[in-house]
């Protein structure tokens, strides 16, 4: 059989794995990245060189296949596309950051703003949702950093969100991928909530609680919506509980800071909000560029645990620490 011939059926192999794909079979997914991972992973080895790392950013790769599959306009071309997205995994990492979003023609268009955009529309999303429900709350909170939030990639960020060292962080990660395909394979007949609906939500509630905060209605709002247990943690231990929270607000609100919704993304038991934050003229560095609320959710939706993180390695603003 001539190359080309080979090639021919390559590509309508691939075709029919990505269509597949994209309708939902992740046995499909699984098939192509099988069929491809020799390419990834030499990808991976020119990028990094030999080691852990090239693992990491095979593992990483393979999620990210999962949440953009749908995303492919050409399946003829999945193979560049997978690559690319290794390509520039593996860049992240030297660079000490982690976006996973490729940046070829065969990625969504410049409107969609971060990950979250593609779980809304893609049928997919509710089923990856549940699964990552499954896992425990130590492999959950490092796996939805790492793959669903914008500025809180970073294994160094992660790390200071769960208040582990970083090789913890990488482990939880292995595990967490691990358990995630399982989880996969376990809830693909199951019922599956809504994820979209809990994140429109989630960004609804996110505006609310700014826009009480700056009428002077934080502390009101706090005790109706979260629990009566609920702490600000940090470094993986609590630090204070809710009129620690209320105070910190009020006095950067005083200051003249304002927090702005970027970003948000919502499961049952986790929601993470993304801030970008405005200083006053006349401090312009009182508070950092960013902050991002990690909120663990009780039984009864309630927030119960909150961790405020920043992209870059910073204390947390020193008005709630008065």
């Amino acid at each position: 059989m001539s190359s080309r011939s080979t090639g021919e059926i390559t590509r309508v192999e691939d075709v029919a794995l990505t269509l597949a794909a994209q309708a939902g079979d992740v046995a499909s997914l699984g098939l192509l990245l099988e069929r491809h991972r020799a390419g990834m992973r030499a990808v991976a080895v020119s990028v990094l060189g030999p080691g852990p790392d090239v693992d990491d950013v095979m593992q990483d790769a393979a999620l990210t296949a999962l949440r953009r599959v749908g995303d492919v306009r050409d399946p003829e071309a999945v193979g560049p596309w997978l690559r690319m997205i290794v390509r520039n995994t593996a860049r992240s990492l030297l660079r000490g950051t982690a976006d996973h979003r490729p940046l070829d023609d065969h990625h969504v268009p410049a409107t969609e703003s971060g990950p979250e955009r593609w779980l809304e529309h893609h049928t997919m999303r509710d089923w990856i949702w549940e699964a990552v429900e499954q896992l425990s709350p130590t492999l959950r909170l490092p796996l939805v950093l790492r793959h669903f939030s914008v500025g809180v990639t970073s294994y160094e960020r992660i790390a200071e969100a769960c208040g582990v060292p970083v090789g913890t962080v990488r482990s939880r990660l292995s595990q967490g991928r691990a358990r995630l395909a399982l989880a996969l394979a376990a809830t693909a007949d199951a019922p599956h909530g809504d994820a979209g609906r809990r994140t429109r939500a989630s960004r609804v509630e996110a505006r609310e609680t700014l826009e009480a905060a700056e009428r002077g209605h934080f502390g009101k709002l706090v005790t109706e919506r979260w629990s009566p247990e609920a702490a600000l943690v940090r470094g993986g231990e609590p630090v204070g509980g809710r009129s620690l929270l209320v105070r910190g607000m009020e006095c950067d609100l005083e200051a003249g800071v304002r927090q702005h919704l970027a970003h948000a993304v919502a499961s049952r038991s986790l929601v993470l909000w993304e801030m970008d934050i405005s200083n006053p003229d006349d401090d312009p560095e009182h508070c950092p560029p960013a902050v991002a609320w990690l909120m663990s959710l009780d039984a009864a939706g309630r927030v119960h645990r909150l961790r405020l993180v920043h992209p870059r390695p910073v204390a947390i603003p020193h008005s709630l620490l008065v």
